[in-house]
């Protein structure tokens, strides 16, 4: 198969310089905000997003390490399969976060709930719809087990 590419649409502003004591998740990230760049030649396709309450981001984690099949996740001391986890090394370091409108300004949309570093290219964004992104689930895996007391980074990725 051939190598694909892809190709930034835009750059994710945030307070957060590294990754130590970054939100791990969205559900983590209350108190954080920031700005979502959209580049120029993309600024016709925010047409219509300021409907939505939630956005997915979908980025490129640009400074993660080289990936590990099986690692100690955020939240857990018990290694697990790379794919059971949301790590950030990955083969095809590829993040999504869902975070919260609360404006759009021309190419710039202000969000809350911002779990990405400061500077981290963005690749998509998509609408967040709860018909589609929504589902019930009786199992979680070894997530009904973790630890979500600091829901915050430390350098295990990075």
């Amino acid at each position: 198969m051939e190598k694909i590419q892809l190709k930034p649409i835009g750059i994710i502003h945030s307070t957060f310089k590294q990754a130590q004591g970054t939100p791990i998740q969205p559900a983590f990230a209350h108190e954080s905000e920031g700005i979502v760049e959209v580049f120029d030649e993309y600024l016709d396709g925010l047409k219509d997003l300021d409907g939505f309450e939630r956005i997915w981001l979908i980025y490129f984690f640009d400074r993660a390490k080289e990936y590990k099949l099986t690692v100690k996740p955020y939240m857990d001391t018990t290694p697990h399969g790379l794919f059971a986890t949301r790590a950030p090394s990955r083969p095809n370091p590829i993040g999504m976060s869902s975070v919260k409108i609360k404006e759009i300004k021309a190419n710039k949309i202000l969000v809350s709930q911002l779990d990405i570093l400061d500077e981290t290219p963005l690749l998509d964004i998509k609408p967040y719809a709860p018909k589609f992104d929504c589902f019930k689930v009786n199992r979680i895996g070894w997530l009904k087990n973790a630890d979500e007391r600091s829901g915050r980074a430390d350098n295990r990725f990075h």
